[in-house]
């Protein structure tokens, strides 16, 4: 979590003030914070427990109207990603070179600590529902260390992601003044990866399963983030002159792509490919629509018009959303032990679903603050840890005096 210092977003109609001058940057970059961006933590991993929720909640018989949502709402895979990538640009795009030490040490304690500590919580809160031996479930726990218990699998790609980080660095430097050409061949080799997987033409384990795991399918996502670090002035001032512009487009790409799914499931049109692929070419637009969108939610959301308690409870989600996506699924695997789809039997099932996430959200909300709050706070929600409350720690303060 990158915290300390605010940033003033504004209205498109005002001047932007985002870029912190490079004489004011430290050494190794800086922990500006950018609220709009921040912002969209949130709205994505509400988008992460809609998709984990449908899987879980949906009554049967609703199968190709889940499934046509889930094509859309998995764009949270793709948002996560450009996030993080565009807020580590961000904070090192002044830097001419990183220490890739201290880099890396950094990204251990925020990822790897947490990951390992929440895959080995999700073995041991799972493990009653198992019945084998000792050694098949420590085969089992190996397995999910590599490849990610459910959600957990962003954070795998995450990690090559900084593996190959100096790579990346070193790709925006030396095109520089070149980014848009950059991003064009990045879309184009993205487009043409997505439909050899899609199409089943490139190996087996660069498809389905093994295809959410790696960098790869997501590296335009990744250099979009960057590209977008880079040159966030500008990029703000078009999204927001252009915010219906920008509506419209992705409105219409998510018809399109609902368009090919529904297709494609009922096999009305031949070659479509299969319908229950995790990756569509033809979702592709409606991916950075909808990434661009989540941007322009961010930026009302932070608008210094906003109430000073929305934007309490937008900072407080902000800072919350990466433990919401790392303990979600312990109260959606508790709540389906407790029957909650049940509920879908007295209450219309798009209902259930809504109220599921609002559960699980504010749950997992209502955990990571308080483990925040406790010496686990670093292992179990990435952040470092935070006082109780500001009044009791001046009142104890004064008390040791």
């Amino acid at each position: 979590m990158i915290d300390s210092g605010r940033l003033v977003t504004l209205e498109q109609s005002e001047p932007v003030a985002i870029a912190v001058p490079p004489s004011v940057r430290p050494e190794r970059g800086t922990r500006q914070r950018l609220d709009q961006v921040d912002a969209m933590r949130p709205v994505k991993q509400a988008g992460v427990v809609t998709t984990h929720s449908l899987i879980a909640f949906a009554p049967i018989g609703t199968g190709v109207a889940v499934g046509s949502a889930l094509m859309l709402t998995h764009v949270t895979r793709e948002a996560f990603l450009f996030v993080s990538a565009c807020m580590l640009a961000y904070s090192l795009r002044e830097l001419e070179r990183i220490d890739f030490r201290s880099f890396w040490r950094r990204r251990c304690a925020m990822v790897v600590v947490p990951y390992l500590c929440w895959t080995l919580i999700y073995f041991i809160f799972t493990l009653a529902t198992r019945s084998a031996t000792l050694p098949s479930d420590l085969v089992h726990l190996a397995y999910l260390t590599v490849t990610g218990y459910y959600q957990l699998y962003f954070l795998v790609v995450l990690l090559q992601f900084y593996a190959l980080f100096p790579l990346f660095f070193f790709l925006l430097r030396r095109t520089r003044g070149h980014h848009g050409t950059l991003l064009f061949v990045s879309g184009v080799i993205q487009v043409l990866l997505v439909s050899l997987m899609h199409w089943e033409i490139v190996p087996r384990w660069m498809q389905g399963f093994w295809a959410t795991r790696e960098v790869t399918s997501y590296q335009f996502y990744l250099i979009a983030g960057m590209v977008v670090a880079y040159h966030l002035e500008d990029v703000h001032r078009w999204l927001c002159s252009h915010a219906r512009l920008v509506v419209a487009s992705t409105l219409l790409s998510a018809g399109i792509a609902e368009v090919w799914y529904f297709l494609a499931a009922d096999h009305v049109v031949s070659g479509l490919g299969s319908s229950s692929d995790p990756f569509q070419p033809v979702v592709i637009p409606f991916n950075i629509g909808a990434i661009a969108c989540i941007y322009l939610v961010g930026v009302v959301l932070v608008s210094p018009h906003r109430s000073a308690r929305i934007r309490a409870v937008v900072r407080s989600g902000s800072d919350n959303a990466y433990g919401v996506y790392l303990a979600q699924m312990i109260f959606i695997t508790g709540l389906g032990w407790l029957g909650w789809r049940g509920l879908n039997d007295v209450i219309p099932w798009p209902l259930v679903m809504v109220l599921s996430v609002v559960v699980v959200f504010l749950s997992s909300a209502a955990l990571t603050a308080i483990l925040a709050r406790t010496r686990l706070a670093q292992p179990l929600t990435g952040r470092t840890q935070v006082a109780w409350h500001p009044a009791l720690t001046n009142a104890g303060a004064l008390q040791r005096r």
